[in-house]
Parts: structure tokens; sequence; C-alpha cells
């Protein structure tokens, strides 16, 4: 005699779950091995069965069942091992020294004055849209240009302030491109 949750089962559910049972025990079992109990792996299997029944009939106008179904069980498991996840406790007399600010993050003394040095439309286009966070397309409506005029003018103005600020602030580059040293330059009166 079925149960009544049974009566209310989609078959393209029981389908897809006969098709891809297996593989998805097998699936939590390797990735459980070692950190749980072999029923952990059938109680997430379970688990998974109850969140694809309670889809009722989205599940049914799934694309990919398989897809939904083990993105499910690797968002479950993740959150399982999250939990599980021990913490281990440090000693009290662990001092940890503030790391110095990268070069790159102290090289922002120098933007005041190096931005104030930039022309009027340089200056404008890298406020609004770099410091301020208004978006290119904003930027090309606010000014009248068209999208491709407006992220172009950014760009122009980006690289103009960056071989401003080597030179003025004598930067230099790394092998790697980033910063690594400069002067500052006291901010304009």
């Amino acid at each position: 005699m079925a149960a009544p949750e049974q009566a209310t089962v989609q078959p393209c559910l029981m389908a897809a779950w006969h098709r891809h049972e297996g593989e998805l025990r097998h699936w939590l079992q390797r990735r459980l091995a070692g950190v749980a109990s072999p029923d952990e792996a059938e109680d997430m299997l379970q688990e998974l069965f109850l969140k694809a029944l309670r889809q009722g009939e989205r599940f049914c106008a799934l694309h990919n069942a398989r897809a939904w179904l083990f993105e499910v069980a690797r968002n479950a498991l993740a959150d399982r091992l999250r939990v599980r996840h021990e913490m281990v406790e440090l000693p009290e007399d662990l001092s940890i020294e503030p790391e110095a600010p990268a070069p790159v993050d102290s090289l922002a003394s120098c933007l005041p004055r190096a931005l104030a040095e930039l022309d009027e439309e340089d200056r404008e286009a890298l406020v609004c849209c770099d410091l301020e966070g208004m978006t290119q397309a904003a930027f090309a409506q606010h000014k009248g240009l068209s999208l491709p005029g407006a992220k172009s003018r950014v760009q122009r103005a980006r690289k103009r302030l960056r071989a401003h600020l080597t030179t003025v602030c004598q930067v230099r580059f790394d092998a790697a491109g980033e910063v690594c040293c400069f002067v500052p330059r006291p901010p304009a009166e």
C-alpha cells in the first residue's frame, strides 16, 4: 500500500531519481569518506530527495534534473562540512604584527594632488566613475555622450592619471607590474 505522500510524487521526479540515485549516493560517499559515517551519505541522500519532492511541478520544468540534483547535493555537503569544521585554539601569547600597507595602498596619498593637476575633463570622468561610483552609462547620459565615447574618455583619463602619478610621484613597478615604491608628494596648498 502506498503512503499518502507518494500519491503526490511527480512521475518525472521518480524517473529522474531512479536514474541518478546511485550516482548521487556514490558521489556523496566518496566526498564524506573519512570525515563522516557511511550513514551520513544516506541521510543526505534522503534530504536531497525531500528537497526535490518539495519542488513539486517545478522539478518537472527543470531543463537538467541531474545538474539540479548535484548542485543541491554539493551545496548541502558544503553546508554540512562547514558546520563540522573544527576550530583550533590559538595560544593567547600569539601576537600578529600588522602588515605594512601595500605600496599601491599608500599611493592614495598622492592621488588628490595628482587628480587636481589633471585637466577638468579627465578629473570629472575619474571622479564621477571611479571615485563616486557612477556607471559609465550614467556618465555618458550626464555628459551627452555615447556609451563608447564615455568609456573611451574614462579610459584615456585613467591612462593620463597613471602617467602623471608615475612621473610626479616617481612610481616604480616590479617585474609583475605591481607598484613597488614611490615618492610621496605633499598635498597642494
